[in-house]
């Protein structure tokens, strides 16, 4: 018999372990594609899907029943089809993305438009500072298959460098999806 080192979180407080472990598993063949869990992803070259696994990421989409709640950080997984990628864009907190399957090239720029670049394969990845433009495109001719994972259980809605996409940020959230 072992002993607990640590305190549960008071919501876990005399929860039954069956039910701990109906809540905290998530698999891929319940999770849903969402085309439209971003703004961005309206646009062509833009368009992906998120599948997610631990809280909303940078979509904002909170009220996902289907997820495990996130306490400290969130986790998805995203399919970018050739051609596609997303708008350059900051979080308050770090994202990191990491490869799964396939080849994403990920980018950081600065304010004056200098961009870097640098392609990540199968078990590579990438963790993007606070407030440092980035983004990713898959320029490869196969899908891509990527972990994102963002430092805070409910961070805010990305915030794209492009004004416009700013302005309108949080529209995606109020349309039917």
């Amino acid at each position: 018999m072992g002993v607990a080192r640590h305190k549960r979180p008071p919501e876990l407080e005399g929860t039954p372990l069956e039910d701990i472990l109906d809540r905290y598993v998530a698999r891929f063949r319940d999770r849903k594609a969402d085309w439209a869990a971003f703004e961005d992803a309206k646009i062509e070259g833009y368009k992906r899907a998120q599948h997610r696994f631990i809280g909303a990421g940078g979509s904002g989409k909170h009220n996902d029943p289907t997820v495990i709640p996130a306490n400290n950080f969130t986790l998805s997984i995203m399919f970018v089809e050739p051609g596609q990628g997303n708008a350059p864009h900051t979080h308050e907190v770090e994202e990191v993305f990491f490869v799964l399957k396939g080849f994403l090239d990920v980018f950081i720029e600065d304010e004056n438009g200098k961009r870097l670049t640098t392609r990540l394969g199968p078990w590579e990845g990438i963790s993007c500072p606070a407030g440092v433009i980035h983004g990713y495109d898959n320029n490869s001719l196969e899908p891509v298959y990527f972990q994102v994972m963002l430092g805070r259980a409910k961070p805010e809605t990305m915030g794209y460098a492009d004004e416009e996409l700013y302005a309108r940020r949080d529209k995606h959230l109020t349309e039917a999806s």
